[in-house]
């Protein structure tokens, strides 16, 4: 992998963290995280996730409240 991918990988991998911290839109998370477009962030998002950014978000959430109502 080369260092700029790895990097990019990294920056997606912590994208649903940021997802989850509160009123947050794709774009926010996408410029958190340290892509300049929304749109290529929200389509290697989705190539790595397999959901868009916010079904992702959505997902994660009821997983927490369902975890945590266990």
């Amino acid at each position: 992998m080369s260092p700029l991918r790895y990097v990019k990988h990294l920056r997606l991998l912590a994208a649903p963290r940021c997802l989850l911290t509160g009123d947050v839109t794709a774009a926010q998370v996408a410029h958190a995280v340290g892509f300049e477009s929304a749109t290529q962030f929200s389509r290697e998002y989705r190539a790595i996730h397999g959901l868009p950014p916010m079904q992702d978000a959505a997902r994660l959430r009821a997983r927490l409240t369902a975890h945590g109502s266990a």
